[in-house]
């Protein structure tokens, strides 16, 4: 068997890459989410409206190979500027849940110079496992 690629109904395409990977052992590979929409738009302007677009771009891909957000085992940010992070835990927190819930998977963060779209401010990948019968 060979690795199927995940791509959400209504999504623009991926141009170069793909949004999911999903392993023959049942391994979904998340490719890293920018807080863009499905159209490639970036509705929000801010750190936490692009934080919550990353996270529900990767609930996408995840339900669009069949799983859940429980399915998702690790998260790795990659954020432009950690005192804008810093400053909004309080908001960061409730719209991880609002997306997340309770589910706390596994998760680094790191602080980088820049994103190849000029307008993201955050990116987030992540694996998941999708177990079926």
């Amino acid at each position: 068997m060979k690795p199927v690629t995940i791509h959400p109904e209504g999504w623009a395409p991926a141009l170069g890459y793909a949004n999911g990977m999903l392993m023959p052992d049942g391994t979904l590979h998340i490719g890293g989410q920018i807080g863009w929409n499905a159209d490639k738009v970036f509705e929000a302007k801010d750190f936490i409206g692009q934080m919550e677009q990353c996270l529900n771009n990767i609930v996408s891909v995840v339900r669009a190979a069949g799983g859940e957000v429980t399915d998702i085992g690790r998260l790795t940010w990659f954020v432009k500027d950690k005192s804008d992070y810093l400053a909004n835990q309080r908001a960061i927190g409730e719209a991880y849940r609002r997306v997340m819930g309770k589910h706390f998977p596994a998760m680094s963060m790191l602080v980088i110079k820049d994103l190849i779209e000029d307008e993201a401010l955050i990116e987030i990948e992540a694996t998941a496992c999708i177990r079926h019968g």
